[in-house]
């Protein structure tokens, strides 16, 4: 018993892009099955007629079964009535893989040198426009696969990516150093100049991404180029480092001033406080030059803690300082005030001369003896 309709649905894998059923020349009542992300083109007579989404269909031809049969007998049993189905996948195809053939030369932007690169990575492919494609690439084919396309599209892609690439480095000036850290944005660049290209033959650009740089590595130019370059990123980072610390210095600079504002002193007697502190930890005024207090910073002191404290200091300082004020007891060492004529420790007279009788030596201290000559000292 002769088939009076069939069942057409899709039977190819999920990377064909274009299929076409092997069922021909079907009767009037053939149902037609399309799934999910598919798309079905009826053609009749050598015309696209219809475009089936998703769903089941009954597809109305001119054959008629029986009848169609006897109709064929004058055409060689060959019906006048072609029909045929093509089948379009519009998933997203993923990681289709790309690069380029040869390198690509440009001039740098930013050392203005030229640079040899080649670049490969991959790419997402999704049909968009079912008629479009099928009319301008697969036309009387059976199908095309992902390696079909791919093979179509090489001679295209190395028409266009290459002027790109040189096209969006000179644009974005991108130097050969960086171009690893910029390889999102650039991709996604390429992509919005490609995409137009691909749209034309009813395919969506979905993603266009840039893996690797293949860069001139052992060229003497090249080499020489990125070790200057890696001095100047040092020296770069140098200068970023010591500006950081100026910056911090400065910062806190303006954050004690601020400090001493609010609480009302000046740097000056905030040494001077210090200098106070210093004083007050060491036992008696002998101690200051072992402590490693100059006389300025003594003198400063007043300033800083009264005027009160101030001549007191001035006082010490003169009474050890003064070459009239250094005034001893020959008997027992003990210093005496100006125009005094005995000791007021032991009574001792005070002695007229101040120096040897002998070589004139100025006595600086008490003492029997002269420390020059030896001389046994009067008084």
């Amino acid at each position: 018993m002769a088939q009076v309709a069939d069942i057409i649905k899709y039977e190819g894998d999920n990377t064909t892009f274009i299929w076409k059923h092997p069922c021909e020349d079907f009767n009037s009542l053939t149902q037609l099955i399309v799934h999910e992300t598919q798309e079905a083109v009826f053609f009749m007579n050598g015309q696209a007629l219809d475009l089936f989404g998703p769903g089941r269909y009954t597809l109305e031809t001119q054959n008629l079964p029986y009848v169609g049969k006897m109709l064929n007998r004058t055409t060689d049993d060959k019906t006048p009535f072609h029909c045929e189905v093509y089948f379009i996948n519009k998933a997203e195809q993923m990681s289709i893989k790309w690069g380029t053939d040869s390198k690509v030369q440009y001039i740098d932007p930013v050392f203005n040198f030229p640079v040899s690169i080649g670049a490969s990575g991959d790419m997402n492919l999704r049909v968009e426009d079912s008629r479009k494609l099928l009319l301008k690439l697969v036309g009387t084919e059976a199908f095309m696969t992902q390696a079909k396309l791919v093979s179509f599209f090489r001679i295209f892609l190395m028409t266009y990516v290459k002027s790109y690439i040189a096209q969006v480095i000179k644009e974005k000036k991108i130097n050969i150093f960086e171009v690893d850290s910029q390889l999102p944005d650039f991709s996604n660049s390429l992509k919005e100049l490609l995409k137009g290209h691909f749209a034309d033959y009813g395919i969506a650009l979905e993603m266009f991404n840039v893996a690797t740089i293949l860069r001139p590595e052992g060229d003497k130019t090249y080499e020489t180029l990125r070790e200057q370059y890696t001095t100047k990123i040092q020296m770069d980072t140098e200068l970023m480092r010591a500006r950081t610390e100026a910056q911090k210095v400065v910062i806190d600079s303006e954050a004690q001033a601020k400090k001493r504002a609010q609480e009302g002193y000046t740097y000056s007697q905030e040494r001077g406080f210090g200098v106070a502190e210093q004083m007050a930890q060491n036992e008696g005024v002998g101690n200051f030059t072992n402590a490693g207090i100059g006389l300025g910073a003594m003198m400063g002191v007043g300033g800083a803690v009264g005027g009160v404290m101030g001549g007191m200091m001035n006082d010490t300082v003169t009474a050890f300082t003064s070459p009239a004020a250094n005034k001893f007891c020959d008997n027992c060492g003990v210093q005496m005030a100006q125009g005094v004529l005995f000791c007021e420790q032991c009574g001792t007279p005070v002695a007229e001369s101040r120096s040897c009788s002998k070589c004139g030596y100025e006595f600086e201290r008490p003492g029997k003896f002269c420390p020059k000559c030896g001389t046994k000292r009067e008084g």
